[in-house]
């Protein structure tokens, strides 16, 4: 009986905080002009706020008597696909020219190697 009981306030407790995060998302969504900007939106905030609103069906599940495996797939399928999607169309607005372009890398041969520069080893 006590597990079930904590099961349903850690619902109740998942229900608000993806509550939350759902709305800021939205804000940010509304809120925001520029394409990448907007980008982060839903696939950052959004992404947890579906995940704890999924969390909390899992939560709520357990509490009724029915454990249920549909809503981990479901969340890591999410995980999975969001950053993919975001992605691409990232891809896409820098391709269409929308946004500024992306800065070169700096012509340095130590960014990826274990090599320290020259400055830097006195």
């Amino acid at each position: 009986m006590m597990l079930e009981t904590l099961a349903i306030y850690a619902a109740a407790t998942s229900l608000l905080i993806g509550s939350g995060f759902v709305l800021v998302g939205v804000i940010g969504l509304l809120k925001f002009n520029d394409p990448m900007t907007r980008l982060h939106a839903p696939t950052k905030v959004g992404t947890v706020g579906i995940g704890m609103l999924l969390l909390a069906s899992m939560f709520s599940a357990y509490a009724d008597g029915d454990a249920s495996i549909h809503e981990a797939l479901i969340m890591a399928f999410l995980f999975v696909t969001a950053p993919v999607s975001a992605n691409f169309i990232a891809k896409v607005n820098i391709h269409k020219r929308d946004c500024d372009t992306p800065p070169s890398p700096p012509r340095d041969d130590t960014w990826s190697t274990l090599r320290t520069p020259e400055e830097d080893q006195s």
